[in-house]
């Protein structure tokens, strides 16, 4: 077995845990999850080169893909579904694949890791261009799927981000930035969707949300282009405008609908009284930056 791959190998710590009560089976995995954001905390230099290569990109009208397979795949999925709703993008803007489709969703497709075909496959459906950035993501940076990905991404000259637990990933070698957090054994030898999937799961988060930041969707840590789909989100995006702008919530509510339930929109009505073009034209001024009008 390769020792580098840490994630197939046992867990000295847990070699027992098959004789363990319900409370003690807890406490185990809860030790081993608190290493997760310590690996994490060691490759952050590569987070923040990662995150202001996708924020380049989508600020020259590029796209982000994800592709992984199994845990590494539904985890991609995941952070690009709440990509539009949080941030007022556009769908396409963060796209992500799964290996065998959206059936593996929800099941397990045999061999479907391992085909290069369908990774050249999905790499066409997303059809990258030069502001484009693909990352691959999978716990032992081996998966035929993924690396087939990145290799072609990297030859056709697209950016490209690995995020894998394996210092020895084969997708290494077609990274441009390369994420390694060394989560360790897993508590049940060689099940990844525990700590590399955590680990994984925070490194996603922290791509899209530190591009979306650096491209101007948050007011200091407020989320200024949620999307108003529901009950909660509309009542969000009042709070929202009511608190940055300092009038009452029900003022806030009026400028929401007259911004066309647009909240960064709603922002500069209500500071700076103005009209909704007005306010349009001095955002898109701006670069789409509320700070840099209130400042």
């Amino acid at each position: 077995m390769d020792k580098a791959i840490l994630t197939e190998k046992r867990n000295p710590r847990t070699t027992d845990i098959d004789l363990m009560s319900g409370y003690e089976i807890a406490e185990a995995i809860n030790n081993e999850d608190k290493k997760v954001a310590f690996a994490v905390e060691k490759v952050l230099p590569q987070i923040g080169e990662a995150i202001e290569l996708i924020a380049s990109a989508f600020r020259k009208g590029g796209r982000l893909a994800y592709f992984g397979a199994g845990t590494s795949g539904r985890i991609g999925v995941l952070d690009a579904s709440e990509c539009p709703p949080t941030f007022g993008v556009p769908a396409e803007m963060v796209c992500a694949f799964i290996a065998g489709g959206e059936k593996a969703l929800r099941f397990a497709v045999e061999n479907a890791e391992d085909s290069v075909d369908a990774g050249l496959n999905d790499l066409q459906k997303f059809a990258p261009g030069e502001n484009d950035v693909v990352v691959g993501v999978s716990a032992s940076g081996n998966a035929r799927y993924v690396c087939s990905v990145l290799k072609n991404a990297k030859i056709s000259g697209v950016r490209t981000i690995g995020v894998s637990s394996n210092p020895e990933a084969a997708l290494r070698r077609f990274s441009d930035v390369f994420i390694n957090p060394e989560t360790g054994e897993e508590v049940i030898a060689g099940s990844s969707r525990m700590k590399s999937g955590t680990a994984q799961k925070m490194i996603l988060n922290m791509l899209t949300t530190g591009a979306m930041i650096r491209i101007g969707k948050t007011y200091e840590n407020y989320m200024i282009d949620v999307q108003m789909s529901n009950e909660k989100l509309s009542e969000r995006g009042i709070r929202i405008v009511s608190e940055i702008a300092g009038v009452a919530e029900n003022e806030a509510a009026k400028y929401i609908e007259q911004s066309g339930r647009n909240v960064k929109t709603a922002c500069v009505m209500a500071l700076k009284n103005v009209s909704k073009d007005e306010a349009e034209r001095q955002l898109s001024a701006a670069g789409g930056f509320l700070r840099k009008i209130i400042r």
